[in-house]
Order: structure tokens, then C-alpha cells, then sequence
């Protein structure tokens, strides 16, 4: 069975967790029209485990460190282009792709390097699973204490600024918040492949959710299935849990994609 073994129940419990925390910060990040600041971030979050390795540093810490600055840079670029959203996070992905290119060359341990590539939640470590849960925690707590604000912001950044939410605030904790999720996930499903939980999970629900709270209750639940399927598919085969997992998400969006245009026809 499965679960007689020790390493996939770690595998199961951390993707459970990042199953609550993935869709939960990237309801806000589609509906924001910033899909693709989970590529941004993971790419940077690359750099900085690259930069981590060699400076013989916590790839984790440094990881996070440079999320944040990456997503502060976002937002500078963002401002000084009028709001072009997608060339600032071009700028940024390009960046943090090219930084994690050049770094990975100085890279002695090029094994532990290429298990932030593509993830390797099935070797997760005592203290790694004490900081996914610590940081799920952290990160969930954040979502729901701010869950008004956020959905304002979401929908309306300009109504919600002029009703009196504090958007320069609230845009630095959601910078916060959505910096550890990318991070702690990188090392977990991998930094190329991170995204496609950030954004599918969410892309998917919106076709089926009525609601703002129905949507991340749908994003959470099929992102838990998505999880699930894939280690355990990827467990029997012999494949890779992140890309297994992405490929599934993949395949679920275009499912419930055709599904909706069937009836949606009718």
C-alpha cells in the first residue's frame, strides 16, 4: 500500500497543505489579472536558490528574500509603466531566469539544485515539513484576517481605495504572503512548475463558482484532488510528482472547459 511508506505520507500531508495555500493566494492573483506573477516569483525563487548554494546559505531563506524584493519591483515597474502589469512581471521573470542561469554555474551540488527545477516533495525533511506547516498557517491565517480587503482589491482596487482600504498596506502583506507560498513551494512541486497551482486550480473553478467565497472553495478542493491524483498516480508510474501534478491540472481545466461549452450550447 501507499501509505506504508513513511515518505509518501510526508508527500501526501505537504501536498495537502499546499493545496489550501496555493489557490487560496492565487484566487486574488487571477482575478487581479496577474496570472503570471507566480512565473515571475518562482523564477526568482529560483535565483535566490541558486544564490543560496552559493554563498552556503539557507536556499530557502534567500529564496524568500528575493521574492519579496521581486514583488516590490513589480509594483515600482508596474507604476512607472501606467499599470502595464504584464511587461513589469516580464521583466522581472526574464531577470530571475537569467540570475538562476548565470548562478547555476557556480553550483558544486547541481542535484540539490535541479530538485528546486521540478520539486521533490517525496524528500522532504523533519524541518521542512515544521516550516510548510508553520507557513500554511501563517499564510491562511494572513488570507482569512484580510479576506474583505483582498476581495475588494481584487475586483475594484480603485472602489476599494476610495471606500478607505488602505491598498498600499494590504498590497505589501499580500506581497508577503504570496512571497513565502511561491518559495516554500518551489523546494515542495518545483519552481517551473509552481504556477500551474497558483493559476489552474483557479482558471478551472471560475467556469463552476458563482461566488468569491464558492471560487476559492472550488480552487482549494480541486487543487486538493489535482494533489492527490498526482502523487499517487505519480507513485505507480514511477513519475515525477511536479510535473505529474501540473499535467493533471492541465487536463482538468481542459475537462471542465468542454464540459461547460457542451452545455453552455445548449
Amino acid at each position: 500500500m501507499i501509505f506504508e511508506f513513511e515518505f509518501m505520507r510526508r508527500a501526501f500531508y505537504v501536498g495537502a497543505l499546499l493545496s489550501l495555500i496555493l489557490p487560496s493566494i492565487g484566487t486574488i492573483v487571477v482575478l487581479k489579472r496577474m496570472s503570471l506573477i507566480g512565473d515571475a516569483l518562482s523564477h526568482t525563487a529560483l535565483a535566490g536558490v541558486a544564490l543560496g548554494f552559493v554563498i552556503r546559505q539557507s536556499p530557502l531563506v534567500v529564496s524568500f528574500l528575493l521574492c519579496i524584493v521581486a514583488s516590490l519591483l513589480v509594483g515600482v515597474i508596474n507604476k512607472n509603466l501606467n499599470d502595464r502589469g504584464d511587461i513589469a512581471i516580464a521583466v522581472i521573470s526574464s531577470l530571475g531566469i537569467g540570475l538562476a542561469g548565470v548562478l547555476s554555474g557556480f553550483i558544486k551540488n547541481a542535484s540539490a539544485f535541479n530538485a528546486f527545477l521540478f520539486g521533490s516533495i517525496v524528500s522532504i525533511s523533519d524541518a521542512e515539513i515544521i516550516l510548510i506547516t508553520a507557513i500554511t498557517i501563517l499564510v491562511l491565517f494572513g488570507v482569512l484576517m484580510l479576506y474583505k480587503e483582498l476581495m475588494y482589491m481584487a475586483f475594484d482596487e480603485e472602489g476599494a481605495r476610495i471606500s478607505g482600504v488602505n491598498v498600499p498596506l494590504y498590497d505589501i502583506v499580500f506581497v508577503l504572503l504570496t512571497a513565502l507560498t511561491v518559495s516554500i513551494s518551489s523546494r515542495t512541486v518545483g519552481a517551473l512548475i509552481v504556477t500551474s497551482l497558483i493559476v489552474l486550480p483557479v482558471a478551472t473553478s471560475i467556469m463552476l463558482a458563482r461566488s468569491y467565497k464558492s471560487l476559492i472553495i472550488t480552487s482549494i478542493l480541486l487543487a486538493f484532488c489535482e494533489v492527490m491524483v498526482g502523487l499517487t498516480v505519480s507513485y505507480y508510474f514511477s513519475l515525477k510528482p511536479g510535473g505529474t501534478i501540473a499535467i493533471l491540472s492541465v487536463m482538468f481545466f481542459s475537462l471542465v472547459s468542454i464540459i461547460v461549452n457542451i452545455f453552455s450550447d445548449r
